[in-house]
């Protein structure tokens, strides 16, 4: 993977500087600032892979820049971290709500942080090698290669983490998917994220969707399933 472009939002300068530095020791590309509104100032101009961005932010808080960036098609699939003290499940579950594709709290180990955001800027890769590189269940088309998803011949926006989710699905039509094995398939090293995420991901996912977003069966007590009828 080539050197990856990497944007920290975080008003605190020493971790600021720990964020920057480990970053770049692991060959990454990092740029910092201290704010929501500097970071949408600096993406309007340059860009990037990756944001790690701060909750507690001064005038517009972290929660409200995540929201912004993810209502902007120009910005909507880079993905986002968010790094904070707030570590309560309700901040969780609103930040993962909101589209960010990680969750970290402080204190952080600076290692675990660069590892998390390797892993997710490979789930927005093509896997190379996949035997099948165009999923399908009925009127939904997954395009691996284009990162595309299409219903009824029509492009529908996605966030990383919906379009993983859905890939997932559609690849194991038929086959019910536990919560825990979801989470491990589509977040990875994210282990503070509870399965009330995929709950949360899977609602999102069938309001996008319009009316075929129904076809994503719960199953009670163990997780979800599409079927190929779709």
């Amino acid at each position: 993977m080539p050197e990856a472009r990497v944007l920290v939002v975080e008003d605190d300068p020493h971790i600021s500087k720990l964020v920057k530095y480990n970053f770049e020791k692991a060959g990454f590309s990092c740029l910092t600032t201290i704010t929501g509104e500097e970071a949408l100032n600096i993406l309007d101009k340059d860009s990037f892979d990756l944001i790690i961005l701060d909750v507690m932010l001064p005038k517009m808080d972290g929660f409200e820049t995540c929201r912004l960036l993810k209502q902007d098609r120009r910005f909507a699939a880079i993905p986002v971290m968010i790094l904070t003290a707030r570590g309560e499940e309700v901040d969780r579950v609103v930040g993962l709500e909101l589209g960010a594709d990680d969750y970290i709290v402080k204190p952080f180990s600076p290692r675990e942080l660069v590892l998390r955001a390797k892993a997710v800027l490979r789930r927005g890769q093509p896997k190379e090698g996949n035997a099948k590189e165009i999923l399908s269940a009925g009127d939904i088309v997954v395009d691996l290669p284009r990162h595309k998803i299409t219903v009824h011949k029509k492009v529908v926006e996605l966030s990383p983490m919906e379009f993983n989710l859905l890939a997932i699905l559609v690849e194991r039509k038929g086959r019910v998917q536990s919560r825990e094995q979801l989470l491990t398939d589509v977040w990875g090293l994210s282990s503070e994220v509870t399965t009330r995420t995929i709950d949360t991901h899977v609602k999102l996912l069938r309001q996008k969707l319009g009316k075929i977003g129904d076809k994503i069966e719960t199953v009670r007590g163990i997780g979800y399933k599409i079927d190929d009828e779709a």
